[in-house]
Order: structure tokens, then C-alpha cells, then sequence
């Protein structure tokens, strides 16, 4: 929560609960639980797809790889600049803005961020940043061309996913923007969307890394979660099946596979788990797969702190000070200043 907001400690939890766990389910729905879709459902409309001009979004999947590697190993101006081609490369299509929205959302996060709480959201030290004009120019941009290749009926299911996606991404915004009513109108869209998504592709292996976090937090949450089914309508959820589906999406899914360990990992590390050895253990998975981000590494520190290893935990902060001092970026010069400030806070 911002520092500027004037509210007494116990209002100031419940408020930074609520818009957690708003955010969380709305996250989680912009992959929507594929194990819910029916049995019966239709293909994508595969002449649509064979049009002339129409490139579905399977033909990208290559190029979109290869920018979510890049941004899990600690260069989003990297993946930026390979979603930015896709674009060029294929200009109707919404992935390339979808993912470079995605991308500049963690330029938010990691310039902003409590990069060592266990929350990703709700954590920001900072009201705004440089880079939210061009996340909304972004996310908006992918919204108008999934909805308009919806509309034509292309490659549909994924359309539909990919605006319902942009609507997560909106939601992920305003959440950590503190701003709970677009946040829930974002999230009520992007429910309804993806749902359809799904009843017409169940095998969107993505999704159970949106379903898995709404699980999680709407049952470990009990009461927010009463207001927010008032007000919003919120089914409800289950937290052991909420992490089996993180753990199948950091498994199992395509293009946010990495993403989907990330939660699961910070999961493991809340308060009311307490897995810290479970969590340590991901973000050693993330630090080998990715082993050019210091973030991973910062939070393999505050782990192993965590499980009475102090001089492990020092020296993990030490690594994390020493590659972040040479990526002169803005992330690269905030994942620095974290990692001097995790360790000056050891003390001798």
C-alpha cells in the first residue's frame, strides 16, 4: 500500500487483503480453469484461420517463446523488442501486444515492488511509474484486435483468450494502481470471455495457472471473500486443488509455465503455509532456467533466511548485489537497490 494513504493498521490489512485477493481471482481468470470446459465442446473455426492475410496465433507461439524466456531471465527490454517485431511481423494479430503488455506489467512490478514479500501485488512503493502509459496503450491495443478477430470469428478460441487475458493484465494493473472498482469491471470481462475460450478449447494448458491462483486464494481468505460474493459474485474456491493447479501449469503450461512456478514458489513462502523449503526449491528451478535474473536469487536469500540458514541467505544476497550491479537498466539498478537494502538489513 502507498505510504501517502492516511488509514489505521487494522484497515490498512483488511484493505491490502481485499484487493488481493480481488486481484488474485481476477489474475487467475484471465486464463479461466480449463478443467471446468465441457467435453462437448466445438474447435476453433478452422476456416477462419485459412483466410487470406490471417495468421493465428499458433505461427507466433515460436517468437512468443522466445520473449518469455527472455523476460523470466531478466531482460524485458529483450522480450519487449522480440514482442515488438511480432508485431511489425503481424500487426492484426493481438499477442504481440498482449505479451508486451505483460512484459512492461513486470517493468512495473520489479521497479515498484517489495520484490521479497510474498505478495506480488499490493506490494508497490510507488504510486505511478514511467512505464504505465505504455502498458495501457498496449493492453488496450490487444483488446481491440482480439475483439475484432473474435468477431470474424478467427482462430477463436484463442482470441477469445487472448482479450481475456489483456482483461487479467488490466486488472493486475489497477490492482496494484490500488484502484478496486476497474479492477473487478476488468475482472467481471475477462471471466466471461475466457470461460467461452475454454468451452471451446479445453487443452489451453495456460489456464491452470489462472484457475489454480483464484482457488488458492479465494478459500484462504474466507472472509473478504464473503464481501466480495456480495458484491461481485464470486464463486468460491479451494485451496488444495488451488495449488495442484499451479503446480500442473508450472508443469504443464506453454507460455507461462515460468510465470505459474513464480506463483506457485510465492505461494509456498506466505504466512499461512509456510512451505519455505517447497518454495526454495522452485525458485532454484527458476534461478537454473533463468539464470541470468537476479531476482531469483534475492528471493532464494530471503528463503533461506527464512529457514534459520543466515550465512546461505548472506551470501545469496551477495550474488543477487553483484549481477544486478552490472544490468545497467532500470530494473537491473532496482533489483540492485533491493539487494543491497536485503542485505544491509542483515546487519554483521
Amino acid at each position: 500500500m502507498q505510504a501517502t494513504r492516511e488509514k489505521s493498521p487494522p484497515m490498512r490489512i483488511a484493505l491490502r487483503k481485499s484487493r488481493w485477493i480481488v486481484l488474485s481471482c481476477l489474475v487467475a481468470l484471465a486464463f479461466a480453469p480449463a478443467v471446468r470446459a465441457q467435453a462437448s465442446a466445438q474447435p476453433p473455426n478452422q476456416a477462419s484461420a485459412d483466410a487470406a492475410g490471417f495468421t493465428p496465433d499458433v505461427q507466433l507461439l515460436p517468437a512468443a517463446r522466445r520473449g518469455m524466456f527472455e523476460l523470466l531471465n531478466g531482460d524485458p527490454d529483450g522480450a519487449l523488442r522480440i514482442f515488438e517485431r511480432m508485431r511489425h511481423d503481424d500487426p492484426g494479430s493481438p499477442l504481440g501486444y498482449l505479451l508486451g503488455a505483460d512484459a512492461t506489467w513486470w517493468k512495473i512490478y520489479l521497479t515498484t515492488g517489495n520484490l521479497i514479500d510474498p505478495d506480488v501485488f499490493d506490494v508497490v512503493s510507488k504510486a505511478t511509474s514511467p512505464y504505465d502509459a505504455g502498458f495501457q496503450t498496449l493492453v488496450e491495443e490487444a483488446i481491440h484486435r482480439a475483439e475484432s478477430r473474435v468477431h470474424a470469428k478467427q482462430d477463436l478460441a484463442r482470441s477469445l483468450l487472448d482479450e481475456g487475458m489483456a482483461y487479467g493484465l488490466l486488472a493486475r494493473f489497477y490492482g496494484l494502481r490500488d484502484n478496486d472498482l476497474p479492477t473487478a469491471r476488468a475482472g467481471k470481462k475477462m471471466r466471461a470471455l475466457l470461460l467461452h475460450a475454454l468451452q471451446l478449447d479445453p487443452s489451453l494448458t495456460d489456464a491452470y495457472l489462472g484457475v489454480g491462483i483464484y482457488n488458492y486464494f479465494v478459500d484462504t481468505l474466507p472472509t473478504i471473500v464473503k464481501m466480495l460474493k456480495f458484491l461481485i459474485g464470486l464463486p468460491g474456491g479451494s485451496r488444495e486443488v488451488g495449488l495442484q493447479q499451479l503446480e500442473l501449469a508450472a508443469n504443464k503450461a506453454d507460455l507461462v509455465r515460468g510465470e505459474a512456478k513464480f506463483y506457485l514458489a510465492k505461494d509456498f513462502s506466505r504466512g499461512n503455509e509456510r512451505q519455505y523449503a517447497r518454495s526454495l526449491q522452485l525458485f532454484h528451478q527458476l534461478a537454473a532456467e533463468y539464470p541470468g535474473n537476479p531476482l531469483w536469487t534475492l528471493v532464494e536469500g530471503s528463503l533461506e533466511i527464512r529457514l534459520g540458514h543466515r550465512e546461505a541467505g548472506r551470501g545469496l544476497y551477495g550474488q543477487a548485489v553483484e549481477k544486478s550491479a552490472t544490468q545497467n537498466t532500470d530494473v537491473g539498478r532496482a533489483l540492485h537497490t533491493q539487494a543491497q537494502q536485503a542485505l544491509s538489513r542483515l546487519g554483521s
